[in-house]
């Protein structure tokens, strides 16, 4: 099994369209005022906004891998994004950052690594 595609609640479709366009993802369907797909630069993940009531605050979140959290940051900064939390390398052995989509589904840059498949108190076989 591989995941494929994930699926956030917004409640302006449109709106949020824009914010991950933006963020560098590639748009490839646009069904406004309900429906928007994306598709990531690097490999061949997708995301899609779907419209929807959200709970407040939303529980969604989203990770994007970078190889430089602090460079990334900058650099949305740079674009214009308004950050919600700076790089910090957290206990879990990540570095990571945050920022809110227009429907505040927190959005994270990290690096992780190694960390991400294999940390140390990874289960074994």
């Amino acid at each position: 099994m591989r995941l494929n595609h994930v699926t956030l609640p917004a409640t302006d479709v449109e709106a949020s369209a824009e914010f991950y366009r933006r963020l560098g993802l590639t748009q490839i369907v646009a069904e406004y005022p309900k429906y928007a797909r994306f598709v990531s630069p690097e490999g061949d993940v997708t995301l899609s906004l779907h419209v929807s009531e959200l709970p407040t605050p939303s529980a969604a979140t989203i990770h994007f891998e970078v190889e430089d959290v602090d460079r990334a940051i900058a650099e949305l900064r740079d674009a214009g994004f308004e950050i919600e939390t700076e790089p910090v390398d957290q206990p879990y052995l990540w570095r990571e950052a945050t920022l809110l989509d227009p429907d505040r589904n927190r959005i994270f840059v990290f690096h992780a690594g190694e960390m991400r498949l294999n940390p140390p108190w990874r289960l074994t076989d």
